[in-house]
C-alpha cells in the first residue's frame, strides 16, 4: 500500500472491467525502496553462494506452483492466452534455476605482476543495489530476468513493475518472498502511468543504485540510458525489434513457413524477437507467399478466457489504431492484404502484407502486433542488405538447407541474435539475450549475465619489503 493510501487501477483490454489495482507509489515512496533494499543487501551477500543458490531454487519452484495465478492475471491485465501465460512461468522458473547454477561461477582470477612478489588479483563483487524495470508483453519472463542474476550475484533488486501488469509482476515477488529470501532485499515499485518519469527518475538518481537494466521501448529506453549516464551509472537495455527471417532459394518452405507463422504471431506478434520482415528472394517468393497466406487464413483471435483461438488480445486499443494504420499506409502505397478476418477493438487477427516496399512505413517501423510484411529481394546478397537495413538488430533468422551458407549469411547480418533454420521467436535462460543499434547494448543470460551485474575490482598483496624511489 502507499503511505498516501492512493491506488491505480489496470483495466481488462477486452472487457473494459477493473483488471487488477496496485498502489500508485510516490517518488519518495521509490527512495524509500532502495534504502530498504540497501539495507538489506549485507545479510544476502554474507549468505555465501550456495544459500543463495538454495534459496533462488526454492523461488523457481514457488513462481512454478503459481502457474494458474499467472494464467488469470495474465489473461486479465493483457489479454494473454494461456499457451502463452504458461510459457512465461516455464521459461521464468528456468531463468532462476539458472540464475541459481550461477551462484558459484562469479569468479576471478589471479595476474602475473611484474613487481617482485606481489600477489595480483581481478575479483567479481556485488555492485549494490540493481534497478530492473521490466515491460507487460512478456511480463513474467521479463520480470524474472530484470531480478534472477542481479541476486544471484549478490545484489539487492527494486523491481518496478510496469504500470499494464502490477498484478502479475507482483506475484513474482511473493514467490521469491515464499521462498525465504531476506526480507526486503526484492522491493517492488508500482506508480499510476502518469507519475512513471518522476518515479523512474528517482530510482535511478539514487546514490545506492549501481546499475539499471530496462527492457521496453526504444523511445523510452533513450531517456533511461541518458539517467542513468548522467549519474555514470552502467545500464543493461533490451529495446524494439524489427526481425527479419530470411528464405533463401534453397529453404525447405513448408518448414520456413511454420517458423516465420510462430515468429511473427506468437502472443500476438508482442514480442521484441517477432518476426516483423520476412525476406524472401523472388525464385521462391510466389511459392513461400502462397503457402504462408494459407496458414496466416487460420490464425483468428478471440478472448483468451474462452481458449478457441490462438491469438488473444493486442494490449489496448492503441495498439489497434496503430496496426490499422501501418496497413493502410502500406496499402496506399501499392501493397496487398491477407488475414484471418476483420479486427473488433483490440481482437486483431493474423495479418500479412505483401509487396511491401522502402517507402511504406511498415517497412521501417516496429509494428509490435500480429502483422507481418513480406518483402521481395533479387537474391542472398540483395537480402541480406535488405535485412541490415533497419535501425534494429535484435533477432534474425535464415532459412537454407546449407547450413555453411545459413552460417556464413548470419554472420553478415548485423544483429546480437540470429537463428539458422529456426524461428526469431527463441530464448534459453543460459543464452547471452541482446542487441545491438536500436535494440539497446548489453547481454543478460547465463554467464554474460555476470559481468553486467558486478564489479570487477583490482586487488593486490604485496609479500615482499617494498622498495621505491623516493
Amino acid at each position: 500500500m502507499s503511505a498516501t493510501g492512493n491506488l491505480f487501477r489496470r483495466m481488462n483490454p477486452i472487457s473494459g472491467e477493473v483488471a487488477s489495482q496496485a498502489p500508485a507509489q510516490t517518488p519518495d515512496e521509490a527512495r524509500a525502496a532502495v534504502d530498504m533494499a540497501a539495507k538489506a543487501m549485507p545479510a544476502w551477500v554474507a549468505l555465501g553462494p550456495n544459500a543463495r543458490r538454495a534459496a533462488l531454487l526454492k523461488a523457481a519452484d514457488a513462481l512454478a506452483a503459481k502457474g494458474d495465478a499467472f494464467v488469470a492475471a495474465m489473461m486479465a491485465e493483457i489479454g494473454a492466452t494461456e499457451g502463452w501465460a504458461r510459457f512465461n512461468v516455464m521459461l521464468a522458473a528456468s531463468m532462476l534455476r539458472e540464475a541459481a547454477s550461477l551462484t558459484t561461477q562469479v569468479s576471478g582470477e589471479v595476474i602475473p605482476s611484474d613487481k617482485p612478489g606481489c600477489l595480483a588479483m581481478a575479483i567479481r563483487e556485488p555492485a549494490g543495489v540493481v534497478l530492473g524495470i521490466a515491460p507487460w508483453n512478456a511480463p513474467v519472463i521479463l520480470g524474472v530476468r530484470a531480478l534472477a542474476t542481479p541476486l544471484a550475484c549478490g545484489n539487492a533488486v527494486v523491481f518496478k513493475a510496469s504500470e499494464l501488469c502490477p498484478r502479475t509482476h507482483g506475484l513474482i515477488v511473493e514467490a521469491l518472498a515464499e521462498a525465504g529470501l531476506p526480507d526486503g532485499l526484492v522491493q517492488l515499485v508500482t506508480n499510476a502511468p502518469e507519475d512513471a518519469s518522476e518515479v523512474v527518475g528517482a530510482l535511478i538518481d539514487h546514490p545506492a543504485v549501481r546499475r539499471v537494466n530496462f527492457t521496453g521501448s526504444t523511445a523510452v529506453g533513450r531517456i533511461v540510458a541518458v539517467r542513468a549516464a548522467q549519474n555514470l551509472k552502467p545500464c543493461v537495455l533490451e529495446l524494439g525489434g524489427k526481425a527479419p527471417l530470411l528464405v533463401l532459394e534453397d529453404a525447405d518452405l513448408d518448414e520456413a513457413v511454420k517458423a516465420a507463422a510462430f515468429g511473427a504471431f506468437f502472443n500476438q506478434g508482442q514480442i521484441c524477437m517477432s518476426t516483423e520482415r520476412l525476406i524472401v528472394v523472388d525464385t521462391v517468393a510466389d511459392a513461400f507467399v502462397e503457402k504462408f497466406t494459407a496458414k496466416v487464413r487460420t490464425l483468428a483471435a478471440g478472448n483468451p478466457s474462452a481458449g478457441k483461438t490462438p491469438l488473444g488480445a493486442v494490449v489496448d486499443l492503441k495498439t489497434a489504431d496503430k496496426l490499422k494504420a501501418l496497413v493502410e499506409d502500406a496499402v496506399s502505397k501499392g501493397a496487398r492484404v491477407v488475414a484471418a478476418g476483420e479486427a473488433e477493438g483490440v481482437l486483431v487477427p493474423a495479418h500479412v502484407v505483401t509487396g511491401v516496399t522502402s517507402d511504406m512505413r511498415l517497412y521501417s517501423e516496429e509494428s509490435f502486433g500480429p502483422v507481418v510484411a513480406v518483402i521481395r529481394a533479387r537474391d542472398e546478397a540483395d537480402a541480406i542488405r535488405i535485412a541490415n537495413d533497419s535501425e534494429y538488430g535484435l533477432s534474425a533468422s535464415v532459412f537454407t538447407r546449407d547450413a555453411a551458407r545459413g552460417l556464413r549469411v548470419a554472420r553478415q547480418i548485423r544483429s546480437g541474435i540470429c537463428h539458422v533454420n529456426g524461428a526469431t521467436v527463441h530464448d534459453e535462460a543460459q543464452m547471452p539475450f541482446g542487441g545491438t543499434g536500436a535494440s539497446g547494448y548489453g547481454r543478460f543470460g547465463g554467464k554474460a549475465g555476470i559481468a553486467e551485474f558486478t564489479e570487477l575490482r583490482w586487488i593486490t598483496v604485496e609479500t615482499e619489503p617494498g622498495h621505491f624511489p623516493i
